[in-house]
């Protein structure tokens, strides 16, 4: 589960051409089946698309052969490496030119792809992400930024997997990327911005924490609220919730782990009895309404910001919906050309 998608309606203009996604064929747990399908229905729905599959041609090839597409509109570019979950990411990266993953954000890279997907390796697509994109000048670290659901919309918690030894500066401009991204892709004016810590107070916190609360208080252009407990973040209380990743990567698999439990916990109960059999179909229309938010199938991928392109991470378990999902994002992501907006709002001081 990585993240809710709630993504704001009628703010892009329309497009004058087509958005080109490069898709990692061979990245994920369901690859390359789910992903190839997930390419198929992303390009089948929507005109807008063209899709680039990366990979092993012949592995592509087999599952595209089960399905009716455009063939001018999915193309494969061949790749005949895989960069495994559990290789070391910057080694894989500088020693498997010809992976799915490297010559995928090389067509980024050289403007022959608008956009990168894949639910591959999350090492991998950082370290790729940073040195064969690049950053944008100016830059210190590119943040994965996820959105989340609250009771009151969406939340962008960054970072949460990208930088666990962050220091104050790089969580200074992941407030400032995040602030754009809310504003720009989400549509929320003057984003309220929180860092994550153990309490409301400005004097409590670890060291970067303490560190960080000054200068943040210091930025003009963000709409700094101050700190905001773990306990507080399903509340709504801030749009984009600031930390290092090994504190984010807690909260969202916290997150993702505790409403997994209690929606099984919920079923569990509804179908305990008869009575509450019964009850369950009274209150279903309701239930499914408030559980739609919570549904995995419309979360996508997070964006790694602060990059010369796009790239897109889609969780590693990611079925044939989530991928199409994931796709279906770079045409807002590239109309509202969200690393360019970061680049020219961007003040590095």
């Amino acid at each position: 589960m990585w993240h809710f998608l709630f993504l704001r309606k009628g703010v892009t203009s329309h497009m004058e051409k087509l958005v080109k996604v490069a898709v990692d064929a061979m990245g994920g747990d369901h690859a390359p089946g789910e992903v190839v399908k997930g390419a198929v229905d992303a390009v089948n729905e929507n005109e807008k698309i063209n899709v680039v599959l990366v990979g092993r041609t012949d592995d592509i090839k087999s599952e595209l052969a089960k399905y009716t597409y455009d063939k001018e509109r999915i193309t494969i570019v061949h790749a005949e490496d895989i960069i495994g979950f559990d290789e070391p990411p910057v080694m894989a990266i500088r020693k498997k030119k010809q992976s799915s993953i490297v010559v995928g954000m090389n067509l980024v890279k050289h403007g022959e792809a608008d956009a990168f997907v894949s639910a591959g390796s999350t090492g991998a697509i950082l370290v790729g992400g940073q040195f064969v994109v690049g950053r944008i000048k100016g830059v210190e670290r590119s943040p994965l930024a996820p959105l989340i659901p609250t009771a009151k919309g969406p939340a962008l918690l960054i970072d949460c997997g990208a930088n666990v030894d962050a220091r104050a500066s790089h969580l200074v401009q992941f407030a400032k990327m995040g602030s754009i991204y809310m504003e720009r892709i989400v549509g929320i004016k003057n984003p309220r911005v929180a860092i994550v810590n153990i309490g409301a107070e400005e004097e409590k916190g670890n060291m970067l924490v303490k560190e960080t609360y000054p200068l943040l208080k210091e930025c003009k252009d963000i709409n700094f609220v101050g700190s905001i407990e773990a306990r507080d973040i399903p509340k709504g209380d801030a749009d984009v919730i600031v930390c290092e990743a090994f504190v984010g990567n807690v909260i969202l698999k916290l997150y993702e782990g505790l409403a997994a439990t209690l929606l099984g916990k919920v079923k569990e109960g509804l179908m305990s009895s008869l009575r509450s059999k019964i009850g369950a179909l009274l209150i279903k229309p309701a239930l499914k309404s408030t559980l739609k938010q919570f549904d995995t199938s419309d979360q996508g991928g997070a964006p790694l910001l602060g990059l010369n392109g796009l790239v897109v991470k889609a969780h590693g378990s990611s079925t044939s919906v989530e991928i199409t999902q994931a796709i279906r994002q770079c045409i807002q992501f590239n109309e509202e050309k969200i690393n360019e907006k970061i680049k020219e709002n961007l003040i590095i001081e």
